[in-house]
């Protein structure tokens, strides 16, 4: 997908929070963005599905009534964009590349969460991090780090993904919300995830490609790596090469999800032929749903 086209794609997304908050959802589209902080500054009425851990017993008993504290970052919490630039983001095996739809992602992610008033970040990395921006409220900021990502030229020499989470790290004052965006072929960022996700609330967003789990019969394939330029062939008309490489994907992705599951990331997968709206929609419902369920950690 060209740079033109890019741009006009990510142009609606603008319009799209409001439509999914208005049309699709029950409640607020805002509240998958709200967190909890550690400095209460408000109370209200106790609802079905609060953590009764945040009961204020002084001012419910005064009222006679159950209220609850609300958290400064209740109300504001910063979203935080980690963008993979590295040279196997670009590959895909049909119109879209994985960067493609991953920065389609990060921009409906950024968009969603200035419309609901929150300041939003962002880090872009490949073999180094190559360009922060440090969180702002409103819609300029969000076109300028999207016409940065679409001017970004591809690198060689991989990805260092543990670099750019421990950067990240030490950048971050306050607790926030992260979203990593990447196809994660790179090595020793595991304790470095773990690290963020202690001070933040962390999610792991996998873009993948139709190919990574079901190559199709087609031949010999060349192909080429994308970061080391080493080109070789592949037997993609051999059904022991085919099953194998699905393997070899599946094993890697299971081991992708325990990982993140071990650091405490909430973790998705975002596929190159995936509608980017209609995944993140329903993943944040989910999200929304549990952490009504589920009590909060203190």
């Amino acid at each position: 997908m060209d740079r033109t086209e890019l741009l006009h794609k990510i142009s609606t997304f603008p319009l799209i929070p409001s439509v999914l908050a208005e049309q699709r959802l029950s409640g607020d589209f805002r509240s998958i963005f709200k967190g909890r902080g550690i400095e209460a500054d408000e109370v209200r009425h106790y609802e079905p599905g609060d953590d009764v851990r945040t009961i204020d017993g002084n001012v419910s008993a005064r009222f006679g009534t159950p209220y609850v504290k609300l958290y400064r970052e209740e109300r504001e919490m910063t979203v935080f964009l980690v963008l993979d630039c590295s040279a196997s983001m670009y590959c895909g095996s049909r119109r879209m590349s994985r960067y493609d739809q991953g920065l389609l992602s990060a921009s409906l992610i950024a968009f969603s969460a200035e419309q609901a008033g929150q300041s939003v970040g962002a880090l872009f990395f490949d073999r180094a991090i190559t360009q922060v921006f440090p969180p702002r409220k409103g819609r300029a900021p969000i076109m300028a780090m999207i016409s940065r990502a679409l001017s970004i030229k591809t690198r060689s020499g991989g990805s260092d993904l543990g670099a750019a989470l421990a950067g990240l790290g030490r950048f971050l004052k306050q607790r926030t919300l992260v979203v990593v965006i990447s196809d994660f072929f790179s090595v020793h960022w595991e304790q470095e995830l773990g690290n963020l996700c202690r001070k933040h609330d962390v999610i792991a967003l996998l873009i993948e490609d139709p190919w990574d789990r079901d190559m199709a019969e087609m031949g010999i394939i060349s192909l080429e790596d994308p970061e080391t330029g080493l080109a070789y062939q592949v037997p993609g008309s051999s059904p022991g090469f085919c099953s194998a490489w699905s393997a070899w994907h599946e094993q890697r992705c299971r081991a992708w999800q325990k990982i993140c599951r071990d650091c405490g990331a909430a973790f998705m997968h975002i596929s190159t032929e995936d509608d980017a709206p209609a995944q993140l929609l329903r993943f944040f419902r989910k999200r929304r749903s549990l952490s009504r369920r589920e009590p909060r950690k203190s």
